[in-house]
């Protein structure tokens, strides 16, 4: 399939994405300042920078897009049919990032949750939230949210630090 927009117009257009304070981090925000959680935004720790930190439970949020992080089996993750090097390569280098950034995070003894983009527009920001709430409150050192299921939860116990 050829590009629908010329390529000077595409590059303007992928140029405007932003990287902080997307549409669904501030959802995922917005429902759980409301539910009473409070947090920093985009605190560096190590070499990572979390979308959402909350220390007083000693987790981490990332809120992944789907296209941009590479999300296998995602109807939101295509590679562009253009440029394909490019993007594979592009994308490879931001799934090795957010793996190496979730394993320091747990490594410094933080709990750890990615949230996809899928889940937001698929579940709801209310039902996202709410499984990240109970996962706060938990003892479970890892979530995992996306449209198709949620992976860990509150039933693993907490590792010792």
């Amino acid at each position: 399939m050829v590009d629908t927009v010329a390529p000077e117009v595409r590059s303007r257009m992928m140029a405007a994405v932003k990287s902080k304070d997307t549409s669904i981090e501030t959802a995922v925000r917005k429902a759980l300042h409301a539910a009473g959680f409070r947090y920093r935004i985009h605190k560096k720790i190590g070499k990572s920078r979390p979308d959402i930190l909350l220390p007083k439970h000693s987790a981490a949020i990332f809120v992944h897009g789907c296209f941009w992080h590479g999300h296998a089996g995602c109807r939101y993750s295509r590679t562009p049919k253009s440029n394909i090097e490019f993007w594979t390569t592009k994308i490879e280098r931001n799934m090795v990032r957010d793996a190496h950034n979730e394993e320091e995070m747990a490594g410094m003894g933080w709990r750890v949750a990615l949230v996809w983009e899928c889940a937001i527009k698929d579940l709801g920001v209310a039902q996202v939230s709410g499984r990240i709430a109970d996962w706060l409150r938990g003892r479970s050192e890892r979530l995992e949210i996306k449209s198709d299921g949620v992976t860990g939860g509150a039933n693993r116990p907490k590792a010792a630090r």
